[in-house]
């Protein structure tokens, strides 16, 4: 040591005084630095002239510490977890989560990385944001993204939430989760208020990483995932199947005599199970269409590498990430030169910066690439084109076998259209990449003007965002299959799909007449977004009371594809004022233009009010120290919604073609017809939502017990309703235009309770809770007044579930004879049948008989639990989520009457005679039900309770980091969708993705392993 360099030891704890290894300790404005041992304790040579030290870890908020001539330091670091929790990101800014009164929740990056190798946002943030609910009903590549919903649904026309990334609207699909540092959740009127006419469906505010001051930060994160699909309808094999319509077939003799012809003898049933040769293995095909299409498991990778840091002058954060998902369907050989499959590869760049140009003034930048490309089969574009797996859900075993021992492709003579070939359908559809490029730019300027007055400071923005979306690039195979061929399991004999060439009269030839495609701008798709906006903040603090307020103005110009630009304009306002940090008061208003609707209704103001009391901060209440904090808000505002469909709703659109008819005899003119397509309404305006919040925030025992409770009512009022849903008679001669006319209601309540304990060991617990209840019921939609009332939308819940009631069954021919007769079909109710309530009274059962029954597709209850525990390294992390009070009607028939198919799905135990206690009705094949006669038989109770999320990991102590030469390393094994309990046939969350009956890729669970390392 020389002479002029002092010695300076210390030790770096954390905020429960454990120890912490492998921090950073550097001397500021020097290269100069060490690492904390296993103990937490550093020494390091201080060369003169320099007097601070930098400290950070990771999870950590850095510091910087005066060394003052000290020679031993004792230093804390706070979580940055705390940091997050402490600090609350709003509307257009940051509030400390004292002062806050509005019903926010908020999560961290960190906590969404533990979900199991997903790769969707969207899908991360299942159970952990109260009051957000997540409805997933697809696992395809690169488009699992879930419908989101807060709270409750009060609108049919869009209920998707509001979304910013860095305070500007934008897509979360291409977000890596890597690059979050917090997201919150804005659900009651004083928190959403200052997005007008935006957030009147609540807001999801992202806010990514930027850099902290000190040495740089290198992290690398790499993961491998494999990917199984989670659950898939349970179907018979051939001889099941078939046995089982035996019965059926022999059930229905009692009304349709000549079924003999459809009965299989058992020596027939055998041959399906045990062919004696290729032939009969042909012939009489036992095909298990999952095992056929699915692997047994996909593989998915990803990698991010990060740098974060800075000086005095910038503090930069940037990464990059790289996503490749993997296909859950096998690669098929088809001898024309491609291999057709589904597939994701995407890589992200983001650039934060933030320059002190002066003491005053700071440039942030903030720049974000996205280059994704989604692969599958041709044209297969959507979750509706469910004919390459559709096998999977309702191809019977006994149909064909997906390539004959000949190499010849197989198709389903009888009924192509309903029992398709999957195999077939992916191996020679040809191949389609689909790339998504984004570009994002964020120019930030924040001028402190204290030299005005103390608190004020000035911050403009300007954005600029663009996505190019590049569709049909690929090999386009369609319309020309190589011959297929059917035998009949009946005869024998071979069925050809085409015999002769319709070009040339000759035999079909399998041909290869595949064509490229070089690409096409996807203009339904491709946007630009240009967003500015001035804001004036001041923040000051007189004594005991302290006063915020906020001003800003703000323009958006948004196109997509060649459409000419929407214009958006708002001027908002936020005024807050606490007492003493007990009394709190805010409010908040947006003055919003749109040029969605007419001259008249063009802008508007939708304010909030809240208050807040800060209860533990009375002195009557400090005098009890197990309180550690008690918070009761209130608030209520007025909140609109101008996402509709359709553009310039208060204009007639015209639109013209064919020619004009004169004369007499009528015939056509030279002169082209015009006409009016849709009526418009020049009085037709946004949506309006008033909504009112109240609410408590506890914590207990220094913060080992914490949480909030809500309770929420929304009233929207002015819905639009599109004109073929208004109550106007058919000889009004157009369809009605579209008029605010609907109203409906939401309520619910959410609560939330955590534990967060460590112990002197050193071992720490930790459990999250949390309850969302949320039901709307329809107030208005414009329904006939001669309606009774179970037939109206008007007091029920939106997408009430409807359905012809059962209640027992026709045990018995005096029951059937006795029973309401049916409209159609009447003559073939057979024993066994469910027994239809006749719901109306009028004597016969028609649709008129069709009434509410369960629940709708929205779930009333979302619960999740996450418990977590940590010891020296060791750390152990599982989620539960679940949901209740939800129904789906999914139709998965056995033997579909309509497509001659043998498929039998595993649905129950049947009512028989002789097992009267079966709960369902054997299905029918050569019969049909008579009207109403499938009751609720497909309306499933959508309830269920899943392991959403697992993990246990492992970081190494600094001791074997400094041996590999790194700052920290964590290893760990996590999943995600492990367990499921449910009723239902599938694991779809909902049926958005592909209709009830058509299946869609299967969702999936996943296993990840994955590194950790920084230096």
């Amino acid at each position: 040591m020389s002479q002029q360099e002092r010695q300076v030891k210390g030790v770096i704890l954390d905020a429960q005084q454990t120890p912490l290894e492998g921090a950073s300790v550097s001397i500021k404005g020097t290269s100069v630095g060490v690492s904390t041992t296993i103990s937490g304790t550093f020494t390091i040579l201080v060369p003169p002239g320099k007097n601070t030290l930098v400290i950070s870890n990771l999870g950590y908020r850095s510091i910087e510490v005066e060394i003052n001539g000290r020679n031993e330091l004792r230093i804390v670091l706070e979580d940055r977890s705390v940091e997050i929790e402490e600090t609350v990101v709003v509307g257009y800014g940051k509030q400390r989560k004292e002062s806050l009164v509005g019903a926010i929740t908020q999560t961290s990056g960190e906590v969404l990385q533990r979900t199991g190798g997903v790769t969707n946002l969207g899908m991360a943030l299942t159970g952990n944001l109260p009051g957000l609910v997540t409805s997933s009903s697809s696992g395809m590549p690169g488009a699992e993204d879930p419908e989101i919903l807060i709270r409750a649904q009060t609108s049919w026309n869009s209920s998707a939430p509001l979304i910013l990334v860095d305070g500007v609207e934008r897509s979360m699909s291409a977000i890596d989760i890597g690059s979050v540092e917090s997201i919150s959740v804005l659900k009651d009127a004083s928190a959403t208020a200052v997005f007008g006419v935006k957030g009147a469906n609540g807001v999801i505010l992202i806010t990514t990483k930027k850099g902290q001051a000190g040495k740089a930060t290198i992290q690398g994160r790499v993961n491998t995932t494999a990917k199984v699909a989670s659950r898939l309808p349970a179907k018979y094999d051939s001889y099941d199947a078939l046995a089982l319509r035996n019965r059926v077939v022999e059930n229905e003799l009692l009304v349709e005599e000549i079924g003999w012809g459809n009965m299989r003898p058992e020596e027939i049933l055998l041959k399906y199970r045990f062919p004696a040769n290729a032939e009969e293995w042909d012939r009489y095909a036992n095909v298990d269409w999952e095992k056929e299409l699915f692997r047994t498991h996909a593989m998915s990778y990803g990698a991010n590498a990060n740098v974060s840091g800075g000086t005095e002058f910038v503090t930069y954060f940037g990464s990059v990430d790289y996503v490749k998902e993997g296909d859950l369907f096998k690669s098929f050989e088809n001898n024309r030169g491609y291999t057709s499959n589904y597939g994701y590869n995407r890589v992200n760049v983001r650039s934060n910066l933030d320059f002190s140009l002066t003491r005053t003034t700071k440039l942030s930048t903030k720049l974000f690439g996205s280059n994704g490309v989604r692969q599958f089969p041709w044209g297969a574009d959507s979750n509706n084109d469910n004919a390459y797996w559709a096998s999977a859900y309702r191809t019977a075993p006994d149909a064909m076998r997906p390539v004959y021992a000949d190499g010849t492709w197989a198709w389903y003579a009888l009924r192509n259209a309903d029992v398709p070939n999957s195999v077939y359908n992916l191996a020679v559809s040809g191949l389609e990449k689909r790339t998504n490029t984004q570009l994002t730019t964020d120019f930030i300027i924040n001028q402190e003007l204290s030299m005005l007055t103390k608190g004020l400071s000035l911050r403009a923005n300007y954005s600029l965002d663009n996505t190019f979306v590049e569709h049909e690039r690929g090999i386009n195979d369609l319309y020309n299959g190589p011959p297929r061929k059917w035998i009949d399991p009946e005869t024998g004999n071979t069925v050809w799909e085409t015999q002769f060439d319709g070009s040339t009269q000759l035999d079909y030839a399998n041909r290869i007449r595949w064509t490229t495609a070089s690409g096409a701008l996807d203009k339904g798709a491709t946007y630009r977004r240009i967003n500015y906006s001035a804001q004036l903040n001041y923040n000051r603090q007189f004594h005991k009371h302290e006063v915020g307020a906020m001003g800003l103005f703000l323009r958006e110009k948004f196109a997509t594809g060649s459409m000419f630009p929407r214009y958006r304009e708002d001027w908002v306002f936020r005024t807050t004022y606490a007492y003493d940090s007990r009394y709190l008061f805010e409010a908040n208003g947006a003055y919003n233009g749109s040029e969605m609707f007419g001259p008249d209704y063009r802008f508007d103001f939708f304010p909030s009010l809240s208050a807040g009391w800060i209860i533990s901060n009375e002195a009557f209440i400090k005098k009890l120290p197990f309180i550690s904090n008690l918070k009761v808000r209130a608030s209520w505002g007025k909140i609109g919604d101008d996402n509709v469909s359709g553009r310039w709703l208060y204009r007639d659109q015209w639109v013209y073609g064919g020619n004009a008819q004169m004369g007499s005899p009528i015939q056509n003119t030279p002169f082209p017809f015009y006409r009016i397509s849709d009526l418009g309404n020049p009085n037709i305006f946004w949506e309006n939502v008033e909504k009112r919040n109240l609410g408590v925030d506890y914590a207990f025992l220094n913060g080992m017990f914490s949480g909030s409770v809500d309770f929420f009512r929304d009233l929207r009022t002015d819905i639009i309703i599109n004109g073929d849903a208004r109550a106007i008679p058919s000889y009004f001669g157009q369809a009605a235009p579209k008029a605010n006319l609907g109203s409906m209601r939401g309520k619910g309540y959410e609560f939330e309770l955590n534990f967060n304990r460590r112990f002197a060991s050193g071992f720490r617990l930790w459990i999250n809770t949390n309850i969302t209840h949320a039901v709307n019921e329809v107030l208005f939609r414009d329904d006939p007044d001669l309606l009774p009332n179970y037939q109206k939308q008007a007091g029920w819940q939106l997408g009430q579930t409807r359905s012809h009631i059962d209640h027992g069954h026709l045990a018995s021919w005096d029951d059937i004879y006795g029973s309401t007769e049916r409209t159609s079909n009447n003559h073939l109710k057979l024993p066994g049948d469910y027994n239809i309530i006749d719901f109306n009274g009028d004597g016969i059962i028609d649709r008129f008989d069709t009434a509410p029954y369960g629940y709708s597709g929205s779930p009333h209850n979302t619960y999740n639990a996450s418990i977590g525990a940590e010891w020296k390294g060791l750390s152990l992390f599982l989620q539960f989520y679940g949901v209740n009070n939800v129904s789906r009607n999914v139709q998965f028939p056995t033997f579909n009457t309509y497509s001659g198919s043998n498929v039998a799905f595993v649905e129950g135990t049947y009512w028989t005679r002789e097992n009267p206690a079966g709960s369902l009705p054997l299905p029918r094949w050569g019969t049909i039900v008579p009207e109403g006669g499938n009751g609720t038989r497909y309306i499933y109770d959508g309830s269920y309770l899943r392991l959403k999320n697992a993990e246990i990991a492992y970081t190494l102590n600094s001791a074997v980091t400094n041996r590999l030469g790194v700052n920290a390393c964590r290893l760990y094994v996590n999943g995600n969708n492990l367990l499921l309990w449910t009723k239902m046939p599938d694991d779809r969350e909902s049926n958005f993705a592909s209709g009830s009956s058509g299946g869609a890729y299967p969702t999936v669970r996943r296993f990840n392993l994955g590194l950790d390392i920084t230096f």
